[in-house]
């Protein structure tokens, strides 16, 4: 898989994500070098070149990767970060068709699952994409 320096759009981290779940690769490898690195991208983004900029990264759908569940955490992200930054949720997000069956616990570790119920923002959770609050707190 080549590496990108940066998504300039999800469509680039959606094209990663299918790389990695055509090549078998864990979901959480593909939460951690698309998903996670999508959200890191927006707000390098959005500190450099403002919210125009940032809100254009998720403008247009990403082609579905091959499991509904990635699908369904770029859909989640992207009304997460719309609706916590002040723009209009892209209409290709509300598509109920990008809802993770069966859910999706991105921590493997059973004993969290719980926690990710109760901390998922509801934008995640209503696509059942399950996380703790933790998980999109970058340092």
């Amino acid at each position: 898989m080549g590496v990108l320096s940066s998504f300039r759009a999800v469509s680039d981290a959606g094209n990663v994500a299918a790389q990695l779940i055509a090549g078998n690769e864990r979901l959480r490898d593909v939460w951690r070098f698309a998903v996670v690195q999508m959200l890191d991208d927006y707000r390098s983004v959005l500190r450099h070149k403002g919210i125009d900029a940032a809100s254009a990264m998720w403008r247009d759908a990403p082609e579905p990767v091959g499991d509904l569940r990635a699908d369904a955490a770029f859909a989640a992200l992207a009304e997460h970060l719309a609706r916590h930054d002040g723009w209009p949720v892209p209409r290709w997000a509300s598509d109920p068709a990008r809802e993770a069956l069966p859910w999706w616990f991105v921590t493997e570790l059973r004993g969290m699952h719980p926690r990710a119920l109760v901390e998922s923002p509801a934008s995640f959770r209503k696509r059942g994409v399950c996380i703790t609050s933790d998980a999109l707190e970058r340092v």
